[in-house]
C-alpha cells in the first residue's frame, strides 16, 4: 500500500536530504552549521584566511573552519572589533606576525577555498558561540573554561559564569568532540616564568588571554590539506 505524503512534508524530507549529502567530504563525522553570508572587502578575506592559516597548524579543514567560526562569532560580539581585520589584528590574541608573515604554501588555494565557505556562511557546528581556542592538551587553573572542541591541533571553549556546566579537555574526548575521533595527548603543561600560579579561588580565565600559546603540539592525523603542507616542510628542511 503506497501513502500519499502533503507536498510540504515531502519538500522538508528532499530538503533534509540534500543539505544532509552538501557537507564538505573533508569534514569527518561532521555536518557543517551555517549562517547567512557576510559582507567583507578583499582584505578582510585575506585577514581571515591569515588566522585560519596560522592558527589552524593546517592540519585539516574542520581545524580551518573552526579557527574562521571563532573570528566570525568575535566579529558579531560587542566585545572585540566589529570587522574582520579589527578582529584578527589585535594584540595578543593571534598568531605573532599574523598581519605581516608570508603564507607560502602550495595548500593556500585550499586554505583560501576554506576562507570563502566561512565568509559565504560554514561555520563549524561544535565551535557554537565559542570565541577562544588554545593549543590542544595545555591545561591551565581556570575554572570557566568549557572546551567544545579539539580539532587542527587546537582546544575550543567558551568562557562561562559560575555555577554553570564545565567540560574539561579529557570530557571532550571521552564524548567523541575530537577531530577524527582521535583524542589528544593531555598534558599539564607547566607555567610560563613570567606568569605567576593563579590561586584556585580566584581562577578565571582573563578576557584579555590571548588566543595562541608556544607550547608543544599533538600532532592530530592531517587531512588532504595537511598531509600537502607536511610534504613541504619536510622537503624544505632536506635542502
Amino acid at each position: 500500500m503506497s501513502i500519499r505524503l502533503p507536498a510540504a512534508v515531502t519538500a522538508a524530507v528532499l530538503s533534509l536530504a540534500v543539505s544532509g549529502c552538501s557537507s564538505s567530504n573533508l569534514l569527518d563525522d561532521v555536518v557543517t552549521s551555517s549562517v547567512g553570508p557576510t559582507s567583507h572587502t578583499a582584505s578582510d578575506r585575506e585577514c581571515l584566511a591569515r588566522a585560519m592559516f596560522f592558527e589552524s597548524h593546517r592540519s585539516s579543514r574542520e581545524g580551518l573552519v573552526a579557527v574562521g567560526s571563532v573570528v566570525m562569532n568575535r566579529v558579531k560580539s560587542e566585545e572585540y572589533p566589529d570587522t574582520i581585520c579589527g578582529v584578527v589584528a589585535q594584540k595578543k590574541q593571534f598568531a605573532p606576525g599574523v598581519m605581516t608573515r608570508k603564507m607560502n604554501s602550495k595548500a593556500l588555494p585550499d586554505v583560501m577555498a576554506a576562507a570563502d565557505a566561512v565568509l559565504k556562511g560554514e561555520r563549524h557546528p561544535k565551535v557554537g558561540n565559542a570565541k577562544f581556542f588554545h593549543t590542544a592538551g595545555l591545561k591551565f587553573p581556570y575554572k570557566n573554561m568549557h572546551y567544545v572542541l579539539v580539532a587542527g591541533g587546537n582546544a575550543f571553549y567558551e568562557k562561562r559564569s559560575r555555577g554553570q556546566r564545565i567540560r574539561s579537555q579529557s570530557q571532550l574526548a571521552a564524548e567523541g568532540r575530537v577531530e577524527n575521533k582521535a583524542a589528544p595527548q593531555v598534558a599539564e603543561a607547566p607555567a610560563p616564568a613570567s606568569q605567576p600560579q593563579v590561586a584556585e579561588a580566584q581562577a578565571s580565565a582573563p578576557q584579555s588571554e590571548a588566543l595562541s600559546f608556544n607550547a608543544p603540539t599533538p600532532t592530530p592525523r592531517p587531512d588532504s590539506i595537511g598531509a600537502l603542507i607536511k610534504k613541504e616542510e619536510q622537503s624544505a628542511s632536506a635542502e
